[in-house]
């Protein structure tokens, strides 16, 4: 087994420090968030940090890098306060992909892929059409990492859209069945298969 310690780290060249640090802690998630700003441009952009917070309030966070260059989603979420969070599936992910690229703000992420922005229930940001899961997102609160200057942003579930076959009996969402994207480090993606589930778990009794 290869060993790297903190010295060696520093000394690594920037490309392949974050392709190691990106993909040593696991899959991640892969989403794309869907935003408006308040002049009414769309905008779409792939995050791999979303995470659970809490189930009652429902509550999703993900982390932004720093603020110091041109954050569009952060900037929308704060001038209008809702946002979407759409799963990425297997036949967009070149598309999901793409919205990594630093666009203008003027410049709709929708209008550069073949992904198409829709709207449900008067909710002001757009969702990605044929997403299997979307949900619509208000931002709630958010917390300064002072380590490394990103940001952790709150928000509340509103609303849920999932595909009928995707929802069983007892409120589980199998991903697995509509392909949803896992992401490895930065730029890798993987269509995980669900193989088993296990019942709530309690301690034994002592022999």
């Amino acid at each position: 087994m290869i060993h790297i310690d903190n010295e060696q780290l520093d000394k690594f060249n920037h490309i392949y420090r974050i392709n190691l640090i990106n993909s040593c802690s696991g899959y991640k998630s892969a989403n794309l968030i869907g935003t408006k700003s308040a002049s009414g441009i769309e905008n779409v952009a792939v995050f791999s940090s979303i995470t659970h917070i809490g189930s009652n309030p429902p509550l999703l966070g993900f982390f932004l890098r720093p603020t110091t260059v041109m954050r569009n989603t952060y900037d929308n979420i704060k001038a209008t306060g809702y946002y979407t969070i759409n799963h990425i599936h297997e036949s967009i992910l070149e598309d999901a992909h793409h919205t990594s690229a630093k666009y203008d703000s003027e410049i709709s992420e929708f209008d550069r892929t073949q992904l198409n922005a829709h709207y449900q229930n008067n909710f002001y940001a757009p969702f990605v059409k044929d997403a299997p899961l979307q949900l619509a997102m208000e931002y709630v609160e958010e917390y300064d990492i002072r380590a490394n200057n990103t940001i952790l942003l709150i928000g509340k579930i509103i609303g849920l859209y999932v595909k009928d076959h995707l929802l069983e009996d007892d409120g589980f969402i199998n991903l697995s069945k509509a392909k949803i994207a896992a992401i490895n480090g930065l730029d890798g993606y993987a269509i995980p298969e669900l193989k088993t589930r296990f019942e709530y778990q309690r301690p034994k009794p002592s022999p």
